[in-house]
């Protein structure tokens, strides 16, 4: 088992495998830069170190960061997600100075990163994939060619892409005319590779993604997927597990796929197999995330399985203990990214101080967080402040309870997603599993909520009128 564990990230998800790592007795090291002195993960780690000034390069620098690892005589380094997560430098270095690196051979991170090798990877392996370029694409000629082939609307893509950027839809030529030259530019300044790709696009589909683990002895299994339809300008919002829209005959095929997708690229460790279900039910490979993701959450929630926790396993050398058929789950989870952003203001950042914070309680409700009361929310990096995962034995009470939790938990001093998340738990299409990847686009009356005033500026209005009745 590995005993000292550095983590290679911030945040909540630093937090995260922080308490995984005290739960097994394996020491846990943190890295901070100066924006992120006072934060939560340095504060919970067993140790800390400093790795400069600047607030995003200490976190990229995947040769500082093993030496570090070196340094501090660590036998393990997790990625979380983010960052180096899905670098395969990182790997390759932590595989050359002898440090475990937890999470997949560099070599399958490198394939699965590549979206044109990941793409005919899943062809020979009889995954099903959506029509398209059989490679990169040369020019914007041969971009219009395909296009004209496999019809419009098309999806120009980022070969090297992920998280939602260097993404660009097109429903006719003139918008692929004006779309190439960005997606290149994108593609570029966010992933160093100018190489794009074309695919047909899935119109009104269904984001369904399958939970994989994978160990160093052959063994694959799946642990259900988890529905990720809820989304603006291709960001994850809200997350299900299982998917209330699937049937279990949908269910069990996409998890056979996703399986059959990690035994042929030899994965190891956790990963997430990503489908769209079209409106005829027809799955699409989409891509593979070689890591933990953020949504992790709502499959321990319905599986009862610490995903960390068999990370670090895996990347011990245990063999899976569980069989395909040993995995069930039970009731429905909900998670809901609370991201410090107005969604009155199309989503605008809002970063600063919180001024009062109080978790979400009760049965079934989880709030993952690495923010306090009196913590300043930095401005550099993903706006997400907070996860609240819900659990209930049927969808029906999973939406009620959602809405209790998500009017219990208390974020103030910033502008968040809560009370857009409020108005779409109300909404009569999600309340009856009725919704696709266009959810949020078409109904933009989901931000016409009243903004509550906080209460510390209620308390202080009510103290002013007191006062000012009294004549103080």
């Amino acid at each position: 088992m590995l005993r000292k564990i550095l983590i290679a990230n911030r945040g909540e998800i630093a937090v995260r495998i922080i308490r995984a790592c005290k739960e097994m007795g394996i020491t846990s090291v943190a890295i901070y830069t100066d924006a992120d002195r006072y934060a939560l993960h340095v504060k919970k780690a067993d140790e800390s170190y400093f790795i400069g000034n600047d607030p995003l390069s200490g976190y990229l620098n995947a040769h500082r960061i093993v030496n570090l690892a070196v340094t501090a005589r660590c036998d393990g380094i997790h990625p979380g997600y983010g960052f180096l997560s899905e670098n395969p430098q990182l790997a390759e270095i932590c595989k050359r100075r002898d440090v475990k690196f937890i999470g997949p051979d560099h070599q399958v991170i490198k394939k699965m990163g590549d979206k044109i090798q990941a793409r005919q990877a899943m062809i020979e392996a009889g995954v099903p994939v959506i029509p398209g370029s059989d490679g990169n694409i040369k020019d914007l000629d041969e971009a219009r060619n395909i296009a004209g082939k496999i019809g419009y609307p098309v999806m120009l893509k980022a070969t090297n892409g992920g998280g939602g950027r260097g993404i660009r839809r097109c429903d006719n030529e003139k918008e692929l005319n004006s779309n190439y030259d960005r997606v290149i530019s994108e593609a570029t300044k966010a992933f160093g590779s100018p190489e794009v790709f074309i695919e047909k696009c899935v119109l009104n589909p269904k984001h369904i993604e399958v939970q994989v683990i994978a160990d160093q002895h052959g063994n694959a299994i799946h642990l259900f997927e988890r529905d990720c339809s809820i989304q603006r300008r291709n960001q994850k919002l809200i997350e299900i597990a299982p998917s209330p829209q699937l049937n279990n005959e949908q269910r069990n095929y996409i998890g056979q796929l996703a399986v059959k997708a990690a035994k042929a690229v030899n994965y190891e460790n956790a990963g997430t197999v990503e489908f769209l279900l079209d409106t005829d039910n027809n799955f699409y490979f989409m891509e593979m995330n070689t890591r933990l993701q953020v949504e992790h959450t709502i499959t321990e929630s319905i599986t009862g399985i610490d995903i960390v926790q068999k990370q670090i396993k895996i990347a011990s050398g245990e063999p899976l203990r569980y069989k395909q058929e040993d995995i069930t789950y039970r009731g429905f989870a909900i998670e809901f990214r609370i991201n410090a952003e107005d969604p009155k203001q199309d989503f605008l950042p809002s970063f600063g101080k919180i001024t009062r914070y109080f978790a979400a309680g009760g049965p079934g409700v989880r709030t993952d967080a690495a923010i306090y009361t009196g913590y300043v929310i930095p401005p550099y990096y993903d706006s997400m402040c907070a996860k609240l995962t819900i659990w209930a034995l049927n969808w029906e009470d999973a939406v009620q309870r959602g809405l209790r939790a998500l009017d219990d938990i208390g974020v103030f001093g910033v502008k968040t997603t809560i009370p857009y998340y409020q108005e779409i738990l109300k909404h009569r299409d999600f309340i009856n599993a009725k919704f696709n990847t266009s959810f949020v686009e078409n109904h933009p009356e989901l931000t016409d909520y009243e903004d509550e005033l906080p209460p510390d500026i209620i308390a202080a209005a009510i103290g002013a009128a007191i006062a000012a009745h009294e004549g103080i």
